[in-house]
């Protein structure tokens, strides 16, 4: 395991025949060369001796508990040397260029300070399959469906990942170095906040997550000798190499495993060096984990962005919304509204802590650093905040190269200059006739937050932001109205476990298969889903709670033809405009089955042109007999005993409700 005490560390002398130098001569690396020979350090343990260098910072500098870690996993995965990172520009400017040097990245020579890495095309998204949560208990993890594996998450038992982990970590990280992360999910020192310490053999990984998180030497000020969770991955590519790289791409495909621990606080990742796989403090942490440590503390880590919106009069309101991946969370966290006088900002784009404060109002912050957005589909027209927000300091992976040093994607929108030609994420030259895209479908950029041009002021806020509205969405090309108001506190958690989506290319599943994906955290429960539905009604009880109306809204419905309804993109500020009008008491609205719609008039809909505005909110009868059909056997198959008699009741309800139309 992780933590294996028992072994002494020594401070090793220098080799007599190479001498002492005298006084305080320094190392290029700006450390005296007496400290350079002490942090050669020695593990011995048993019979067994290892050591390894640390070419940056010092282990004694670490508290007891983190160097307990470092030195316990440096033991078990024996790489040549480690290296403590402060998070500097110049150690980021050090370990772009060596990977630049090693052909793991190319710069970008039309940008600033951006860069293109390219996968091995077997590690290109997350793979549920392989993503675990372990606990004594199955039942802790998730609800025992009534027929075949449960859909919401997958546990392993403490034997099984006991040896999973002794099949994969001894000696992975050989030949490399391990790197040591000491990273703050949230603004540094907010109560809302938690630290890691992620320990990696990657150095696209430590890039990555100096722009994900906040990253280096204050954190490791800040923690002291408080508590942190323990995140240890590796590539899983000791050297010397069995087999050539594919990309110069480090992974282990076929050993892919990451893992869970939350009794313990703890996350163990193998084999793949890819977004959510390897930047452990993303979806491991800030969602599975967290959510674990968000019940146990009266919380809630949630999949979701916040936005600022204001109106004409100066006011203004925060929002939470949830949504599967590829239903345009980045795009409304970054909206330019086209109704005159409205504002949007930009406190986040995936992931909301939210906590009750003491006057019961639900308050937000962003946990993370930046942004890790899908890139198919952004383009000047969809999320023109994003293009700017990507022009410097940006790690592009698996998408297309202009042959004058820029990036292309499908969907970019930007037609090419004459003579420019493009290399796909395959790394070959690519042209239109080949049949297959040039960006991966689920490439990504990794961009700081705070270049987004419309960032709020409150986005680093250590007290968070006051949520008035949360809402659910997904891609429901049919049946499904633009919008509409939850009855209810305890109606809206059922609206938010009842989502359902069209799948998208983050996931391993292909097609258009319209998926459940309750509350858009179904691969991220950190525990059973139906403790969770328990968890976020018991809200309502908490004493003054202020909490926030909820709503659903769904940007992708058809007409027969196959065209959308609803142009969506800036023109959903007129959705918005119409829940802050709500959450006033002021916007008109008439009752239906699924709860409140606009009232006629209550939508802005000037200056639009032909909007179909029947049957874009057009409810039907048998439609919806179907759809509430479909969302109790869900629930009642996969959450089983575990679901909430108040859930239930919400299902009988809508049940009735439609049957009456």
């Amino acid at each position: 395991m992780i933590i294996s005490p028992g072994f002494i560390v020594e401070v090793l002398p220098p080799n007599p025949k190479q001498g002492f130098p005298t006084g305080n001569a320094r190392s290029p690396a700006g450390r005296t060369l007496k400290e350079t020979f002490a942090s050669l350090v020695q593990i011995s343990h048993r019979e067994e001796s290892y050591s390894a260098k640390v070419i940056q910072g010092s282990l004694e500098s670490l508290s007891q508990a983190v160097r307990d870690f470092v030195e316990s996993s440096a033991k078990l995965c024996q790489p040549d040397q480690i290296h403590i990172c402060d998070g500097s520009e110049e150690e980021n400017q050090q370990l772009l260029g060596r990977m630049e040097e090693e052909g793991v990245i190319k710069r970008l020579k039309n940008y600033d300070n951006c860069w293109l890495a390219l996968t091995d095309p077997r590690d290109v998204a997350r793979i549920e399959s392989k993503t675990v949560i372990i606990t004594q208990e199955q039942r802790d993890t998730v609800p025992i469906a009534k027929t075949g594996l449960s859909q919401l998450g997958r546990w392993m038992s403490e034997e099984d990942f006991e040896k999973a982990f002794n099949a994969r970590f001894p000696g992975c990280m050989k030949g490399r170095t391990m790197y040591v992360i000491p990273f703050s999910m949230g603004p540094l020192g907010s109560p809302l906040s938690k630290i890691g310490i992620q320990l990696t053999d990657s150095p696209y990984v430590v890039a990555s997550m100096r722009i994900m998180t906040r990253m280096g030497a204050p954190v490791l000020e800040a923690l002291g000798d408080g508590e942190f969770v323990k995140c240890l991955h590796s590539v899983g590519c000791p050297l010397p190499l069995k087999k050539p790289l594919v990309n110069n791409w480090a992974c282990n495909p076929e050993l892919t495993l990451i893992a869970h621990l939350p009794d313990r606080r703890e996350i163990v990742s193998f084999g793949s060096g890819y977004g959510g796989n390897s930047l452990l403090g993303k979806k491991c942490f800030a969602l599975r984990i967290a959510s674990r440590l968000a019940k146990e503390e009266g919380w809630l880590a949630e999949h979701m962005l916040i936005l600022g919106l204001t109106n004409p009069k100066g006011q203004k309101k925060y929002f939470a919304a949830a949504f599967p991946s590829a239903c345009g969370k980045t795009n409304l966290a970054m909206m330019n509204p086209t109704l005159p006088g409205w504002k949007v900002e930009c406190v986040g784009d995936d992931i909301a802590w939210m906590k009750l404060d003491s006057q019961g109002n639900l308050r937000a912050i962003n946990p993370e650093n930046g942004f890790f957005g899908v890139a198919p589909g952004t383009s000047v027209k969809t999320n023109p905040n994003a293009i700017k927000t990507i022009q410097r300091n940006t790690i592009f992976t698996n998408v297309a190269q202009t042959s004058d040093g820029g990036v292309y994607w499908e969907g970019i929108d930007q037609p090419l200059a004459s003579g420019i030609r493009l290399t796909s994420w395959k790394n070959k030259e690519w042209s239109p006739e080949d049949g297959e895209p040039c960006a991966h479908p689920n490439s990504r950029f990794c961009t700081p937050a705070s270049q987004c041009p419309i960032i709020d002021p409150a986005w680093e806020s250590p007290e968070g932001v006051p949520i008035e509205g949360i809402i659910f969405g997904g891609r429901r090309p049919t049946g499904v109205p633009l919008v509409y108001e939850a009855l209810s506190w305890q109606h809206g958690v059922f609206v938010g476990a009842a989502m359902r989506s069209e799948a998208t290319a983050a996931a391993e599943h292909k097609g258009k298969v319209i998926m459940h994906d309750p509350f858009a955290m179904r691969p991220f429960f950190g525990y059973n889903f139906g403790h969770y539905l328990t968890h976020w009604l018991s809200m309502a009880q908490r004493p003054a709670a202020k909490l926030p109306k909820i709503f659903h809204v769904n940007w992708f419905r058809k007409d027969k033809d196959g065209r959308f309804l609803w142009p969506g993109f800036g023109e959903n500020s007129r959705v918005l405009e119409w829940m802050f009008n709500r959450i006033n008491g002021e916007g008109g609205a008439r009752p239906t089955p699924i709860g409140y719609v606009p009232a006629e008039g209550a939508l802005d809909l000037r200056g639009l042109g032909d909007v179909n505005v029947k049957e874009l909110f057009h409810i039907s009868k048998e439609f919806w007999e179907e759809e509430v059909e479909e969302i109790q056997k869900y629930l009642e198959e996969q959450v089983n005993a575990d679901l909430p008699y108040e859930i239930k009741s919400q299902v009988l309800a809508l049940k009735q409700r439609i049957s009456q139309m």
